[in-house]
């Protein structure tokens, strides 16, 4: 027998379901290559409601995944924006200490033969 599987819920109440229609657990566990033992842990789980329980955990937990992505492009966006809006504040705080001219550009450093 293969160790460590994990089996959906549908699975679980399918084999739950053909035991309780008159299927042997011997039967259900060389046809599925299960233990008997864990095919009456999957009866009693079932017995008590937990199959359900699983169902709804389970559809949760798929709700919460198809929103990842979602979020994620969010991040991103934001993450964008905040780059774009710091880029955008540098160059203003440059122009603000430099004058330019419209028609000519900035102003020309002189030499220093110019000074004299």
């Amino acid at each position: 027998m293969a160790r460590y599987r994990t089996h959906s819920v549908a699975f679980k109440r399918q084999v739950v379901q053909v035991y309780l229609a008159g299927e042997t657990l011997r039967g259900l566990a060389l046809r599925h290559d299960l233990s008997r033992n864990l095919i009456r842990v999957w009866i009693a789980k079932h017995e008590a409601g937990a199959l359900d329980e699983d169902v709804q955990a389970a559809d949760l937990l798929q709700e919460y995944e198809a929103r990842i992505p979602m979020l994620e492009r969010l991040v991103g966006r934001q993450a964008l924006e905040i780059e774009f809006l710091k880029g955008g504040l540098q160059p203003a705080r440059a122009q603000k200490s430099v004058t330019m001219s419209v028609v000519a550009g900035p102003p020309v450093c002189r030499s220093a033969e110019d000074v004299r």
